[in-house]
């Protein structure tokens, strides 16, 4: 934030905490109130003149507005302490606020403050057109250290059941929550920037009761892995994992005999499931604090740069970046999923898949880079090696995705290994009776292992 932007983020706050105080020491219709709320405003409309929305966010006593902290003041420490304590950490504030709307705001706070009609305060907050407001998750730094894996491992099942609260306020209230959203995708962000290898690994267990969800959450970290590949950092690569995570959301209006339906789709049924990418581009476009990225890789990532794919008739001279690294993450996270009605694709198959057809529906250098990013046998799977003992794939080797670090664990026989060693395949060399290759992946529901305690 440039310096002038910075000190009108200054003003507003100061003008908020006064608007706060005045609403607790003086009684409705008192003008120091009606004086301060036009302050307010005043301050808010110079930001809305380089942005759409302003967001306030509070992180323990510091104060953010627009992702900037703000200079600390003794005196915003009760603002702050007051709406931590009725659940507010994350006020976003539209273009088109009004004096009264603020006004409002201010007094619908005091009341659930003083918990004497909080209910009917909590329904003053919601009827608020262009107020909205939410908590912030504060996201736990996550170490590139391997042993960090619990904590990645539970980052992720908090993002499926985050997906699942998307998904539900998707469908209940016509849109995702966005501030929910970008939350867990800051989080998944770090996580990616750090220890990505961690976090693609993670990506191979599937909660097959749990696809869409898992599913949502999947093609996130499958994009943004691919974007961090490409020297896409900070707020864009959040922009993209955003987009990944929304890429479906058109599917909370699909009949659910339709989505859920175990078999094989018929035509009709599969022309109505097409028709997801117009309803999740409609539905981004009315989300306000989504970025302008996800209504468009929603619409646009069953396209294919041929012009192939759907919506039908839908031609574009190039595709959007995030549509493409998205286009291959969904399909390389959909055929790996065991479903009812499909077996799961081992990884040579599915990017046979995506190389298909010379280049004419994937873009062959994203596909390239993808294969180096999660190589044939992806990090956290069990494979079998060419004289029959059984590893778990450790790291990728970019330059032979053939050929990654493994950590054998059973021997020939079968008996689990009481000292498993590592193995770099790629630097092994053809020899009688010495692991040198991978000749299969296997199913790691017949192991009784962990294989992410051991990548």
């Amino acid at each position: 934030m440039a310096a002038p932007r910075l000190q009108l983020a200054e003003d507003l706050i100061r003008s908020f905490a006064a608007t706060m105080r005045s609403v607790q020491f003086y009684s409705k219709g008192h003008p120091i109130i009606a004086k301060n709320a036009e302050g307010l405003s005043a301050a808010i409309q110079l930001l809305h003149n380089a942005s759409s929305t302003v967001v306030i966010g509070m992180i323990g006593n510091e104060v953010i507005v627009d992702d900037a902290p703000v200079s600390k003041s003794e005196t915003l420490i009760p603002t702050v302490r007051r709406l931590k304590q009725v659940g507010i950490e994350r006020i976003t504030i539209e273009r088109g606020v009004t004096v009264e709307e603020l006004s409002a705001f201010a007094a619908a706070v005091a009341a659930m403050d003083g918990a004497s009609d909080s209910a009917s305060a909590t329904d003053a907050l919601t009827a608020l057109a262009h107020i909205r407001v939410g908590r912030v998750a504060v996201e736990q730094r996550v170490d590139a250290d391997a042993g960090d894996m619990a904590t990645i491992r539970r980052m992720y099942g908090d993002s499926v059941s985050i997906a699942g609260s998307l998904w539900e306020s998707a469908q209940t209230e016509g849109q995702p929550d966005a501030t929910m959203a970008r939350n867990m995708v800051d989080g998944l962000a770090q996580a990616v920037s750090q220890n990505r290898t961690a976090l693609l690994a993670l990506t191979t267990l599937k909660n097959y009761d749990n696809y869409t969800f898992t599913h949502m959450v999947n093609v996130s970290i499958l994009m943004m892995g691919q974007a961090r590949a490409l020297g896409i950092d900070g707020e864009l690569l959040r922009e993209f994992g955003l987009a990944a995570l929304m890429h479906d959301i058109g599917k909370v209006k699909t009949p659910l005999e339709v989505l859920n339906k175990p078999d094989k789709l018929t035509d009709e049924e599969f022309a109505i499931m097409k028709r997801h990418v117009v309803d999740g581009a409609e539905i981004l476009r009315s989300t306000p604090d989504v970025p302008a990225m996800a209504p468009v890789v929603a619409f646009e990532h069953h396209l294919r740069i041929d012009g192939s794919g759907y919506p039908h008739g839908v031609k574009r001279p190039t595709l959007n970046l995030g549509t493409m690294l998205c286009g291959i993450a969904d399909v390389y996270d959909a055929m790996r999923s065991q479903r009812a009605y499909q077996q799961a694709f081992p990884t040579d198959r599915i990017l046979g898949v995506l190389k298909r057809n010379d280049g004419q529906q994937f873009d062959q250098h994203l596909v390239r880079l993808f294969v180096q990013l999660l190589g044939i046998y992806p990090v956290g799977n069990f494979v079998r090696l060419n004289t029959g003992e059984v590893a778990v794939v450790r790291q990728v080797h970019a330059p032979d995705p053939y050929r990654p670090e493994v950590r054998v664990v059973y021997d020939k026989e079968g008996a689990k290994i009481e000292m498993p060693y590592d193995l770099n395949l790629w630097d092994a060399q053809p020899e009688e009776g010495v692991p040198s290759s991978v000749v299969a992946p296997l199913d790691p529901a017949d192991y009784p292992l962990d294989p992410l305690t051991l990548v």
